[in-house]
């Protein structure tokens, strides 16, 4: 004789079917936690593939471009079609060298500071002086990726060389004295011979120094007179000035640091050498 075995036979021996609420809350606590963690190993390999594409990748992106940029740069030197390419966002205008940096530290100098030319190099901002003119020649330039440029520009000291080269003339500029510095500098590191083209600025400029901090909105740092956006002088009371500009603290762009320079002397390329400075900073 046949038995016949139903489903309903085999739940009443099991008991009831386990249900999502039935779950031990041990079970329910575990499974939270491994999800948790999922979650939190997906995002820590997305933050670090990140930090790998910025730091890394942009950087070999960055040396191409700059080299394009210096060899065309070098090129319109060695066969000048006049000005108006230089003027063209993007284009190289000059070379900046920081002797402190080390002597390969010279970059092509890019028209404009828009993202895509910041990506090739430090950029000009297009309202400012042109080098060597009287003003106040500003430079952009990213810390972080991107070929980094100005990464080390808080470890400049005052008197420290800003060299800047153009088709035809070499323009040496000096880190001005830092805040703490301009009382007792002439006693002090203004004793130091490298600093013996620099002092504290006089009258107009008296506020403005070697280094500082500002927030991203306080573009009156780029002014002809830093900090002074308003006011104009005549041509003759005019200094010629550099300014670097980069985000800051490393890794945030919710400052920027600023490094101020005066010029201190010129030399003309068809003179001669390239300038001492070069090698003694």
């Amino acid at each position: 004789m046949s038995v016949q075995y139903s489903l309903q036979d085999r739940q009443r021996e099991l008991g009831p079917w386990p249900t999502r609420h039935s779950r031990p809350a041990g079970d329910r606590i575990r499974a939270t936690v491994r999800a948790t963690g999922e979650v939190m190993i997906t995002l820590g390999l997305v933050v670090l593939l990140f930090a790998v594409y910025e730091l890394y990748f942009t950087d070999w992106l960055s040396v191409g471009k700059q080299r394009e940029a210096t060899a065309q740069l070098d090129e319109q030197w060695r066969n000048p079609r006049g000005t108006q390419d230089q003027l063209l966002p993007g284009a190289g205008i000059a070379k900046l060298s920081i002797p402190a940096f080390g002597p390969d530290f010279v970059w092509t100098v890019l028209q404009g500071t828009d993202q895509e030319t910041l990506a090739a190099g430090p950029g000009h901002y297009l309202d400012t002086a042109m080098p060597g003119e009287p003003g106040n020649f500003s430079l952009a330039g990213h810390r972080v990726g991107k070929g980094a440029p100005f990464n080390d520009l808080d470890l400049l000291q005052s008197c420290d060389a800003l060299i800047v080269e153009t088709a035809d003339t070499w323009f040496v500029y000096r880190v001005l004295p830092m805040r703490d510095e301009v009382v007792g500098w002439a006693q002090g590191k203004g004793t130091d011979p490298r600093c013996r083209d620099v002092a504290p600025l006089p009258g107009a400029y008296s506020a403005v120094v070697g280094q500082e901090i500002v927030l991203p909105s306080q573009r009156e740092v780029i002014a002809p007179v830093p900090g002074r956006p308003g006011l104009v002088l005549a041509p003759e009371q005019q200094r010629a000035l550099i300014t670097l500009t980069t985000c800051h603290p490393k890794f945030s762009a919710r400052q920027r640091l600023i490094v101020h320079g005066a010029l201190v002397a010129q030399y003309p390329k068809a003179a001669g050498p390239p300038p001492a400075e070069l090698r003694t900073g």
